[in-house]
């Protein structure tokens, strides 16, 4: 869109987008926390495991262009998980004698090699092609008619499905990116635009991003189970002042409760409110040029790398994977669905193998309950489907 002269639209609908979603799923926080409380009491590791194995599916349907290649690299992050310690026997595994190996691949060296140094080699591959900012009126930073038009129903998508992927364990506003430019890639009307600067690849993904904070919040609310890293320190921190957030939260501190509930609300209020004005200052960003803004990238990505367990071993991988990142972008492989691997893996591998000591090693643990079946049905004509569903289009096409 930048190239197109619209990064100051992009970047009022991704404001928007995020104040639309973030909104809706306090909202959805606020009414059915209660209820996802109670159907989340029915989960055990059977079950989670029936969930990651649905996830993995769907997942790999919707972040890809082509199934095939989707599923290939979200066996290599579920392959890639596994480095590191053994979460039940404590034994290194796939470390080839690094120590630092020890704790595993950093998820944010990984995700910050794959899209940020892959993207810095790219541009130094195409050479300094920086947009050329054309001075524009102020009216025209914004979005016109038709691209709100085209932007709400993916602010409203990716307000749902960035919600319902809070739910899951796992850095959610991540995967709720990647799902939800999957889903608007695969079913807009303007398939020909992604890439090129579709308006629904901002605003459904922005959305979704924002919505999946409020997702996160109900296990922690609910259950006082932290599924991600932001929603562990605030666990810490309620721990701290002698809160324990749980089923009796709302009943023993409301005032915790309700007062969390205000925070989104006046949070997203600021957001709208300081990011809109800021369009222009924003957009002018791209006047930089690649020579300088590229090396700043680079450095930050290496901070986020470093900071993360200011492990050098780190630093390393993300190179490795920038690499990687860079080869795969020219082979026309997504990276999306290996990062989705690498988060359901160690999920997956966890409840599996808990599933299999409370059984006694019987597989048939695995579909005990009327849920866990569900949910490995569901996997199933999820995977059919996106075989199925191929075929009769292309035989339609040749008539």
């Amino acid at each position: 869109m930048a190239r197109r002269g619209r990064a100051g639209a992009a970047l009022a609908v991704a404001a928007i987008g995020s104040f639309v979603a973030g909104t809706l799923s306090v909202v959805a926080l606020q009414f059915f926390a209660p209820v996802l409380a109670h159907a989340a009491l029915a989960f055990g590791p059977a079950e989670y495991f029936a969930l990651t194995v649905l996830g993995v599916v769907v997942l790999s349907i919707l972040t890809g262009k082509s199934h095939t290649r989707s599923l290939f690299m979200m066996a290599i992050g579920l392959m890639l998980s596994t480095v590191g310690m053994d979460p039940l026997g404590g034994v290194g595994r796939f470390t080839f004698g690094f120590t630092s190996a020890q704790g595993g691949l950093s998820f944010i060296a990984i995700t910050a090699g794959l899209f940020g140094v892959a993207e810095v080699l790219s541009l130094m591959a195409e050479g300094d092609n920086r947009v050329e900012m054309v001075e524009i009126k102020f009216r025209e930073l914004y979005p016109n008619r038709d691209e709100f038009k085209r932007s709400l129903p993916p602010m409203l998508r990716g307000g749902v499905l960035g919600f319902l992927v809070g739910l899951i364990p796992g850095p959610a506003a991540t995967i709720a990116s990647f799902v939800s430019y999957g889903v608007e890639r695969r079913f807009s009307k303007f398939k020909e635009e992604f890439g090129k600067g579709a308006i629904e690849g901002v605003a459904g993904p922005e959305s979704a991003n924002n919505a999946a904070v409020g997702g996160a919040m109900v296990p922690l609310l609910s259950l006082g189970l932290p599924f991600t890293p932001a929603t562990a320190v605030l666990l810490g921190g309620m721990l701290l002042h002698g809160v324990t957030p749980g089923p009796l939260l709302l009943r023993d501190h409301p005032e915790i409760f309700w007062g969390v509930i205000g925070s989104f609300y006046v949070g997203n209020m600021t957001l709208l409110i300081l990011n809109l004005p800021l369009v222009g200052i924003f957009a002018s960003i791209l006047k930089v040029p690649s020579k300088y803004l590229m090396p700043s990238v680079l450095v930050l990505c290496i901070l986020g790398a470093y900071g993360d367990n200011t492990n050098l071993f780190d630093v390393w991988v993300m190179l490795g994977a920038g690499v990687v990142g860079y080869l795969m972008r020219k082979s026309d492989y997504e990276p999306a669905p290996l990062v989705v691997g690498l988060v359901l893996g160690p999920v997956m591998e966890r409840s599996l193998r808990q599933t299999l000591i409370i059984s006694q090693g019987e597989i048939g643990g695995l579909w005990e309950s009327t849920i866990s079946i569900i949910l490995l049905l569901g996997a199933l004509v999820a995977a059919v489907m996106s075989i199925v569903l191929p075929y009769f289009r292309n035989r339609e096409s040749l008539r």
